[in-house]
């Protein structure tokens, strides 16, 4: 009896291995760059813009920092939230539906109060949880956060 229970097991946890199972990554709910070069890098390295699962949307980082020849962050930390809120509409969703942002700093104390000031441009009471994170640097040389949200848009 316990071989047939195991067994059962096995075989319901291999049907969901199998091609045409339903996983949470849809390819028509994996948003990624439009722009050709920013999709290649993506495909090549293995990661998605944003995955819609459900009601809610996860987005992948979005880094922040000066453009060749900026000495302020403000314009990095706009294009930054920029692109967030694009992706968001693609995905059917705004700053009002986020429920949750993290974000990673490599100067935290330094680029707080500027990146705040900017975050609440975009983003309204009632505000989302935030948690912010000091590291020691970030997979893109020249950026100077990154920036990860979540959402999570209810049918009406």
């Amino acid at each position: 009896m316990r071989i047939n229970q195991a067994a059962g097991v096995i075989t319901i946890l291999a049907a969901g291995l199998l091609p045409g199972a339903a996983t949470a990554r849809d390819p028509a709910k994996v948003l990624m760059p439009e722009n050709p070069e920013a999709r290649a890098f993506q495909e090549a390295v293995g990661y998605a813009t944003a995955v819609i699962a459900g009601d809610t949307i996860y987005l992948s980082g979005v880094v922040a920092g000066p453009a060749k020849g900026e000495s302020d962050l403000a314009p990095g930390y706009e294009r930054a939230f920029a692109h967030i809120a694009a992706t968001l509409a693609r995905a059917g969703a705004s700053w009002d539906d986020v429920v949750d942002i993290t974000t990673f700093h490599t100067d935290l104390a330094a680029h707080i109060d500027g990146f705040a000031a900017v975050k609440n441009r975009h983003v309204k009471a009632p505000f989302p949880a935030w948690t912010a994170i000091g590291v020691s640097r970030l997979y893109e040389p020249t950026a100077v956060v990154e920036i990860k949200v979540v959402a999570r848009v209810v049918k009406k």
